[in-house]
């Protein structure tokens, strides 16, 4: 216990397992939001975590050899997100309550044609992966987005974990606070930012929706097509007319895999943490857009900025920066001056210190410079390093870390900096020209150049604290 509030990133590679301790009167109250990576089991990143978490983090529960969790967020369904909720991690652990974005929710009525396009896209994905076909990284990291371990995590959050507690999942949407949920916590206030309950109407749109009807509709003409044994060619069709058709399927199936994987991270859970007079918000991997179209696919942060305006409207004190520092989940537009919607969101939550002021926001990026080339954005992540109080300069870390190392040589030993799927771009935070500007505290650049950089035997996080204001 103590009077600060403990903001924690688990170092789980390209993943976010964020626990968030607050002040509660005479105790604590324990939050987990999301704990899940795109590393492969094997790495056991998610499993340490939590051990981690239940052995030096969590207090006692009511049943002798248990441990205390009071929440579990679950932003969105990403494997980067969900996959360590493994039941067997947790059970030591006695979970009061678990939040779900109402995206999630199967009965949700308002989420009804997001959900069709997300099990299209899951069947898609899923029959390509066991096609055996030869994958590129790229269409490889998609296609592990659907990944069987989303549906284990997926039971365990929406079955096994309640019913092992006694507790009732909540499908939570925009509006709700910690108070209707029957939360109470000394000092505090949750309030759910994202997603809106109409997931539908806010971030599919009618002309996606006209779309995966065609798409369905061509793929029961395929299925009706086709024969029972594989050797054998089909009869009632010529066979370069079903090769283009069955083409077609792929690429469209493709297609709207990335555009549901799109909406999966928009209808992320945002939650804002008014705690003794400071504002924490945690994002997911809420998206923006170029602008808000009533009807249309929106980005989160504009849907935000259009109905919660006055939650963003002034300064945060910290920010769990979203996506994994990737360029599309802040909303700041590189190309666009100061009166642009996006830069009028980011200006307000993280304004620039006028003169010689500095900046006294924190926040934490947990990522890791490997799965995807875009990850993280370096100006991105240059930018917000001029808005926030815990930025670093890492290439004077790692100078000051080793006397010999050498920026030309030496930069690439580094295992965080290595392994691409093609060569990086020259935007990346982690290529000799970025790595001299500032830039916020990061997972993987904490642990650089440390243990065996495989993340195989240590725990590794990073912290941020707060006091009251």
């Amino acid at each position: 216990m103590g009077s600060k509030l403990l903001v924690r990133a688990y170092n789980v590679g390209c993943g976010d397992c964020i626990y968030v301790r607050i002040p509660d009167g005479d105790d604590d109250f324990h939050i987990l939001i999301d704990c899940g990576s795109k590393e492969g089991a094997k790495s056991g990143v998610m499993k340490r975590a939590i051990k981690h978490l239940e052995t030096e983090m969590l207090p006692a529960g009511e049943d002798a050899g248990k441990k205390r969790l009071d929440l579990i967020v679950v932003t969105h369904r990403h494997e980067d997100h969900i996959k360590g909720f493994n039941a067997k991690f947790f059970e030591h652990i006695e979970i009061k309550n678990i939040w779900i974005t109402a995206a999630m929710d199967k009965t949700h009525v308002q989420a009804k044609r997001s959900l069709k396009l997300h099990a299209f896209a899951s069947s898609q994905m899923q029959a390509l992966a066991e096609s055996g076909a030869a994958l590129s990284p790229e269409l490889n990291d998609l296609v592990g987005l659907y990944g069987i371990g989303n549906k284990g995590a997926t039971e365990a959050l929406t079955e096994t974990l309640p019913e092992k507690n006694g507790i009732e999942v909540k499908y939570v949407f925009a509006g709700k606070t910690s108070d209707d949920y029957e939360l109470s916590i000394d000092n505090t206030m949750i309030t759910v930012l994202a997603p809106e309950k109409d997931i539908d109407g806010f971030y599919l749109g009618k002309a996606a929706d006209e779309e995966l009807r065609g798409l369905q509709e061509s793929s029961e003409a395929f299925k009706s097509k086709s024969v029972a044994v594989e050797d054998e060619k089909p009869t009632n069709i010529s066979s370069s007319d079903f090769q283009r058709l069955q083409s077609r399927l792929l690429s469209n199936g493709l297609a709207f895999a990335v555009d549901d994987s799109k909406i999966q991270n928009n209808v992320s859970t945002v939650l804002l943490i008014e705690w003794a007079g400071r504002r924490l918000l945690f994002v997911g991997d809420a998206e923006w857009d170029d602008e808000y179209e009533e009807g249309s696919k929106n980005g989160s942060w504009n849907v935000m900025w259009h109905t919660r305006k006055e939650h963003l409207s002034e300064p945060i004190d910290f920010l769990k920066v979203g996506h994994h520092g990737s360029h599309n989940a802040t909303p700041w537009h590189r190309d666009a001056g100061p009166d642009h919607e996006v830069n009028q969101i980011f200006d307000a939550i993280l304004p620039l210190p006028i003169g010689n002021k500095k900046p006294t926001a924190q926040c934490l990026v947990s990522t890791k410079r490997k799965q995807y080339d875009t990850i993280p954005d370096a100006e991105l992540l240059t930018e917000l390093g001029k808005r926030v109080s815990n930025n670093k300069n890492y290439l004077e870390d790692f100078e000051a870390d080793d006397d010999d190392f050498d920026p030309d040589q030496d930069i690439f030993n580094y295992s965080v900096l290595k392994t691409y799927s093609k060569p990086p771009s020259p935007r990346q935070v982690g290529e000799k020209e970025w790595l001299d500007k500032n830039q916020p505290i990061r997972t993987d650049m904490e642990s650089a150049g440390k243990g065996d950089g495989n993340m195989t035997q240590t725990v590794e996080f990073v912290d941020v604290e707060l006091d009251p204001k």
